[in-house]
């Protein structure tokens, strides 16, 4: 026999079902474990981040450097997949879910994502109301097939409330038939604390600065992976048109197009550019602090949000986006808080480049004041708001 739900006036209790740990998620986690009256457990699916695996798009291993399991409850559901991993529908395969999940008796279940086997059968036998989270947008792509329009709202249908992290997931939601009353704001954020402008982070700055023999140029910053749908080879080739003598190009990370991206700069040597290894959440505050303008150009179709923009931004950093990127009417006006560029047009990205370039120095105090309180609206207290009342509505 089941435990029972939570009893009228005792705390609520709140499961959480997600692939991962991830340095994004576990110290909105903790947030949420200290409300009141709120008891909270997490179940991950599988290990990547606190143990040793391969990066598939670093090319690398990778365990991030930051605390991800303190200060909430949690468990690791053995996953029995052959494959394990988020790069297909059976690389998350976990038998004992549903019986873990009866074990704690959740009064309502904030699953993120769909697309994993394990998320299909939660969906399918759902042991609480489900909460629904994903950041999907409809940027730059087609509405989605008849087929697939139907099976998708099925599926958020059977979801008690859903959570938006910004206006291009609200979009794709109401697209696909969820009603306003079912949609709950909880907005995409990092950890503000962890990317303020400290003495410390500005001291890092200056050393990279001098270990990059940049002088007093201007620093345009690309941190993230090296894939073609991420566009930094975009970006070098923007940044060599232009050639603007009083800056340099950083480049922090690594992927496929890593050799490609050398061999196109060495060709030019003078234009500035450096390359830095893969930076753990440690070190990144610093490569932030190091420049005037941070560039995601993405134009592939994943880029669902682009959480390194809200990293740039709590340093006040301007940023030079997309329109394809999620978060990019949410956080980055044009003119005001950094550059907006379309990425289906060609040309585009090193127009906008160019104008960045020549604006930057105008009002850059004032700026940075706009960027920072553009995002300090989108931190984890309004995440943490709008998921308790989306709690609050699915245990009417």
């Amino acid at each position: 026999m089941n435990p029972p739900a939570s009893a009228p006036g005792s705390p609520r209790r709140l499961a959480v079902v997600i692939s991962h740990p991830t340095q994004y998620y576990s110290p909105w986690f903790r947030q949420i474990a200290a409300v009141p009256n709120l008891e909270l457990r997490v179940f991950y699916l599988w290990d990547f981040g606190v143990a040793d695996r391969i990066d598939r798009q670093f090319g690398r291993s990778i365990r991030w450097d930051t605390d991800l399991l303190s200060g909430y409850a949690h468990e690791f559901i053995p996953n029995l997949s052959r494959n394990p991993g988020t790069h297909h529908f059976r690389g998350l395969h976990n038998p004992a879910l549903g019986s873990r999940l009866r074990a704690f008796a959740p009064d309502a279940i904030l699953v993120f994502g769909y697309a994993y086997r394990t998320h299909l059968s939660l969906f399918l036998r759902r042991p609480a109301p489900l909460i629904f989270r994903g950041d999907s947008h409809l940027l730059g792509r087609p509405r989605p097939s008849w087929p697939r329009r139907v099976l998708l709202s099925r599926l958020f249908a059977r979801c008690a409330a859903v959570t938006y992290t910004g206006l291009a997931n609200r979009d794709y939601f109401r697209a696909l038939g969820v009603p306003e009353a079912r949609l709950h704001f909880a907005p995409h954020c990092v950890d503000a604390a962890r990317f303020a402008r400290t003495p410390l982070v500005e001291r890092d700055a200056a050393a990279l600065r001098q270990q990059l023999d940049l002088g007093d140029r201007r620093v345009v910053l690309f941190a993230g992976k090296f894939l073609p749908a991420k566009q930094p080879l975009g970006l070098l080739e923007a940044f060599i048109a232009l050639a603007p003598r009083d800056a340099a190009l950083v480049f922090v990370g690594d992927g496929e197009q890593r050799a490609e991206l050398e061999a196109r700069a060495a060709a030019h040597p003078g234009c500035i550019v450096r390359f830095m290894p893969f930076a753990n959440q440690s070190e990144m505050p610093a490569r932030y602090a190091l420049a005037e303008l941070f560039v995601l150009p993405s134009r592939g179709l994943y880029e669902t949000w682009g959480l390194a923009v809200n990293e740039a931004m709590h340093l006040g950093v301007p940023c030079l986006v997309s329109d394809r990127v999620g978060c990019q009417r949410d956080l980055v006006s044009d003119g005001e808080t950094g550059w907006v560029f379309p990425a289906a047009q060609p040309g585009a990205l090193a127009t906008a480049l160019g104008r960045a370039l020549r604006e930057l120095p105008v009002d850059a105090a004032g700026r940075r004041l706009r960027v920072i309180a553009r995002v300090s609206q989108y931190t984890y207290p309004q995440a943490t708001a709008g998921l308790l009342r989306a709690l609050a509505a699915a245990c009417r």
